[in-house]
């Protein structure tokens, strides 16, 4: 879009600012931390952004419980503090409105805040019955930038954004421990798949779709909440079996269900409306839900191969 792009990282000696830099050459790096307000307002006065979007938080599910409160502090608090430092750089206040070169904001919420859904499919009026900490600390930045928006005339907006996947998902999330699963059985490193519900169902798109329906909330002339999703669903096993059969495997010879990666408290069926961003926005979703998965598949095949393996190591026990 021709943008300049900065992207903030944390703190001292940070180790992924190498690898960062690296992927990301085009995009300046600057310290902050959603954990500390000083160091957020710093960023703001520095860069001195038209648009600031928040993406950041604790976002995998199952670490919610067990950091619950760290998920409120980065999560939840984190939404407010990224808030009050574009209100005291803008020199906002209740008596005062913002100018006509206002900073626009992005907050990333997300269907999790729907969890045990009242309604099928879920739209921008659908009640929220969060069924975790994290979806608990999202709904908390939902409102939180929607009172900012009405108390102060800022231009703030959130996505409630279904799940968005692609090459580049951390390898903890279930579509990413499926796909580098799928390709460490076929290149022989594994035998087996262990998950968790596989009857679990969820809307899967990519994330390149769903990034440019962010950019399109904040080109809009007024603020405004949309609900980012394809409206279709599909379960885990369906999933399982578009991967392996992207391999040319069949995925009953290899998948193991695992008692100890079920949810604590698992969501009901979330299933995206997204009728208010194709009309007012004009988005559709270019990738499909197949053509997703044997992208992620095909990538973790190229990455394997180049890696030995070893590729997401790290997260092989702590996944769906």
């Amino acid at each position: 879009m021709g943008y300049e792009v900065w992207g903030l990282v944390r703190g001292q000696a940070n180790p992924r600012v190498r690898h960062l830099r690296k992927l990301l050459g085009d995009v300046r790096l600057i310290r902050g931390d959603l954990l500390d307000q000083g160091s957020l307002i710093a960023a703001v006065e520095r860069v001195q952004p038209d648009e600031v979007y928040n993406l950041a938080a604790i976002s995998y599910v199952p670490l919610s419980w067990q950091q619950a409160e760290l998920t409120g502090e980065v999560t939840g608090l984190g939404v407010l503090r990224v808030l009050e430092a574009i209100r005291v750089c803008s020199g906002i206040s209740a008596s005062r409105s913002p100018g006509s070169g206002q900073i626009r904001f992005y907050q990333a919420s997300t269907s999790e805040m729907f969890g045990q859904a009242s309604q099928v499919p879920q739209n921008e009026q659908t009640s929220f019955h969060p069924r975790s900490p994290y979806g608990v600390a999202k709904v908390y930045g939902h409102f939180l930038t929607q009172n900012y928006r009405e108390s102060y005339g800022m231009f703030a907006v959130s996505g409630i954004m279904f799940n968005h996947e692609s090459p580049r998902r951390g390898a903890e999330f279930v579509t990413r421990k499926v796909s580098l699963g799928v390709a460490k059985i076929k290149l022989g490193y594994e035998r087996q798949l262990r998950l968790g519900n596989l009857s679990a169902s969820r809307d899967w798109g990519f994330a390149g779709d769903y990034v440019r329906a962010m950019y399109l909330m904040l080109a809009q002339d007024a603020p405004a909440d949309y609900v980012i999703g394809t409206g279709v669903t599909h379960s885990v096993e369906k999933l399982v079996d578009t991967a392996f059969r992207a391999a040319g495997l069949n995925w009953r010879d290899h998948v193991v269900t695992d008692a100890a990666f079920i949810r604590p408290a698992e969501v009901d069926r979330l299933c995206a409306d997204p009728a208010k961003a194709r009309d007012e926005l004009g988005w559709e979703p270019k990738i499909g839900f197949e053509e997703l998965i044997e992208m992620m598949v095909d990538a973790d095949l190229e990455l394997l191969a180049a890696t030995d393996g070893s590729a997401g190591e790290e997260f092989a026990t702590d996944s769906w």
